[in-house]
């Protein structure tokens, strides 16, 4: 059994790593414009011919692409953070509302940036994104000592989510006409307008976020069999409980601050992961979050750009259509019995 496990391991992180260099591979060739692999290969490789193929690459689809697979990553991760958190399998930054709490206060630090006339900087967007993280966070937290289930925590995340939705809504009402139009893009979700200054501000972000997180796996694997067992292995609960929300809450925000709020990735890739491993334990689901959840969204993204160009749907409209059905799955599930260890 041990060896079939193993097997079954190796198996799923090949799928995994082929599945996201596929999609890598895809998103650099194809879009409004397209280049030849001879001519990607080049760009890739630092061999410079001035081409304009060459700088489509390199200045436009290789740091959206990166941005892709590094935030559906960290959000993926997030999720599945959440998800062992609060012991639910449809929590989520999107879901419980986090990720429209980090877009209020983004929101609010660009048009009031805008109106002054200053530009703001990547950390200071992750700033403002965290610190609406975890203002929502809090609220669920005081949510969470009053309701006798998680269904009715959901539900108040939810509520949480379009109070924070209307409240920006708001904001942006009695905005500019210039600054709507800046923020509309971002406020429905894209990788698009990423460079590489973005790049690399979110890669130091989410590479420690998720080693952190990874860190973690022996704790967490204790927490998922029930706090009491995690006390008797030694796991402080309160700085443990502390943790996962400040890392699944600064990866969501990371997430919100450079691509807006996207649906659904959170709640859907750990449990297709869950689904694929055939386990929950953190230190297999966590690396497979990371790498699945970039997959899914460079796959997102380029049928985004794809299907009705030179038009761009926003991301969350296409993380939708494949995570909605996914949540319903689970909630129709819920009750069949099946755990995974």
């Amino acid at each position: 059994m041990e060896r079939k496990r193993h097997m079954r391991y190796l198996l799923g992180f090949t799928a995994l790593v082929i599945l996201a260099l596929t999609m890598f591979m895809l998103n650099i060739l194809f879009g409004s414009s397209s280049v030849s692999p001879s001519e990607a290969a080049s760009a890739l490789l630092g061999q410079s011919t001035g081409s304009a193929a060459e700088r489509i690459i390199r200045d436009i689809r290789l740091p959206r692409c990166t941005a892709a697979m590094l935030l559906g990553g960290a959000l993926a991760v997030s999720g599945f953070l959440l998800q062992c958190f609060f012991g639910n399998p449809i929590a989520g930054p999107y879901v419980l509302g986090i990720s429209s709490g980090a877009k209020l206060t983004v929101a609010a630090a660009m048009i009031a940036a805008l109106q002054s006339g200053v530009t703001l900087g990547s950390g200071t967007l992750v700033a403002a994104s965290f610190a609406g993280s975890l203002i929502s966070m809090g609220a669920i937290l005081l949510l969470a000592g009053k309701v006798r289930n998680m269904a009715q925590l959901i539900i108040g995340g939810v509520m949480i989510g379009y109070v924070c939705s209307a409240a920006t809504e708001l904001i942006v009402t009695f905005a500019d006409d210039a600054n709507i139009v800046n923020l509309h893009n971002w406020s429905m979700g894209s990788f698009s307008g990423t460079d590489a200054e973005d790049v690399r501000v979110m890669a130091a972000i989410v590479v420690l976020g998720t080693a952190a997180a990874f860190a973690l796996s022996k704790p967490i694997g204790a927490y998922q069999l029930g706090e009491s067992y995690a006390e008797n292995l030694g796991v402080n609960i309160r700085l443990f409980r502390v943790m996962l929300i400040l890392l699944s809450s600064l990866l969501s925000a990371c997430v919100t601050a450079f691509a807006g709020p996207v649906s659904f990735v959170g709640v859907a890739v750990p449990h297709l992961m869950k689904s694929l491993f055939g386990t929950a334990k953190p230190i297999v689901i966590i690396p497979a979050c990371f790498v699945g959840g970039g997959a899914v969204c460079m796959m997102c993204d380029l049928i985004a750009r794809l299907m009705f160009a030179p038009t761009e749907l926003s991301i969350s409209t296409v993380t939708a259509v494949f995570g909605a059905p996914v949540v319903i799955v689970i909630m129709l599930g819920r009750n069949d019995g099946r755990k995974y260890r």
